[in-house]
């Protein structure tokens, strides 16, 4: 499953946007996107700090021809306040996932080694069950999930990718 994550990591891109926090701003950006055939592999919304402002992040896949035009149409949305195309500079990037696995007696301790070895959190425990909760960048959580398909999940939940630019880099209005 890693390898089918990352075929087309190189055309990857993280945008990252303030919008105006106000109804339908959402749906104008993902028509956008829709409208020019654009897939969205994922998408993360939250308000700010301040929150009138929201902070989008947006992960999809193009030549950079094309992601230049969408990140131009995306300024000129009447609810966008700043675009940046995260991938033209260093950004830290994270994901959420809950992991719903089997927990028969034979696999328990081996469940717990794994989730200890990767920072993870047992969340919730039944008489069969245990669900994970695990946070990093998609290679991890993709190794994760590697390594859990043979003990056998049951669900998954991903929130998608976070990101912002490190350092001293800011997405300011």
């Amino acid at each position: 499953m890693a390898d089918k994550i990352f075929e087309n990591a190189k055309s990857r891109h993280t945008i990252s946007l303030l919008v105006e926090n106000r109804f339908g701003a959402l749906t104008r950006i993902a028509g956008l996107f829709s409208g020019r055939g654009f897939n969205i592999d994922s998408l993360t919304v939250a308000p700010t700090v301040d929150p009138s402002i929201s902070r989008m992040t947006i992960v999809t896949r193009d030549n950079g021809q094309i992601i230049e035009q969408v990140i131009k149409q995306l300024r000129k949305l009447i609810d966008v306040i700043k675009v940046v195309d995260l991938c033209e500079e260093d950004y830290v990037e994270r994901e959420m996932a809950l992991i719903k696995v089997e927990s028969e007696p034979e696999n328990r301790a081996e469940v717990l080694r794994i989730v200890d070895i990767f920072r993870g959190k047992i969340v919730d425990v039944s008489a069969t069950t245990y669900t994970l909760e695990i946070t990093g960048d998609e290679e991890k959580l993709g190794a994760l999930i590697n390594l859990l398909k043979p003990i056998g999940i049951i669900e998954i939940a991903r929130t998608g990718k976070v990101a912002l630019g490190r350092g001293n880099k800011v997405l300011k209005l």
